[in-house]
């Protein structure tokens, strides 16, 4: 339903309120859960919703509960804004995607990956061969969750060979 009312010029609005709180909420359980599908892309689904609800906001601003002097009896007209090309909100958006790839790529030391298979190739060529393959055994045979399986694998010893 969210996703009709975005795509009408008019309901836009509703839609992106609506749309704001589940994008949010997968966001969140995508980095708890660490799930590879949709780590990046929807922290910049949520940019772009509360970039939506900001846009809008001289709409929706008498919805808040902050005091008004008055309240127009129809809302006033959008000010008209210029077609020069928005270079800080460009600027701000690289800057953005820029800091959560490298969140994704250095935030986390280890991940459950979708499969066994891609779990175990993470631990390739390091010194926690061993401590990896029994987490990513923790995750994907004995279905454990991922606290517990990340605490076994922090307390686990570095290999004394390197595997390769």
């Amino acid at each position: 339903m969210a996703a009709i009312l975005l795509l009408v010029p008019r309901t836009v609005i509703l839609g992106a309120l609506l749309y704001f709180p589940l994008i949010l909420n997968i966001c969140v359980l995508s980095y708890a859960v660490r799930f590879e599908g949709s780590i990046l892309t929807s922290p910049l689904m949520v940019l772009g919703s509360l970039f939506l609800i900001c846009w809008n906001y001289d709409k929706i601003k008498y919805l808040l509960p902050f005091n008004h002097a008055t309240i127009p009896d129809a809302l006033p007209e959008q000010k008209k804004y210029s077609n020069k090309f928005p270079t800080k909100f460009f600027l701000g958006v690289v800057a953005t995607v820029i800091v959560i790839v490298l969140f994704i790529s250095f935030g986390f030391d280890v991940m459950p990956r979708n499969s066994l298979k891609d779990c175990s190739t993470q631990f390739v060529g390091t010194n926690r061969t061993k401590a990896g393959a029994e987490f990513c055994n923790c995750i994907h045979n004995q279905g454990q969750q991922l606290d517990t399986c990340l605490k076994a694998y922090k307390k686990a010893p570095d290999d004394t060979v390197r595997i390769k």
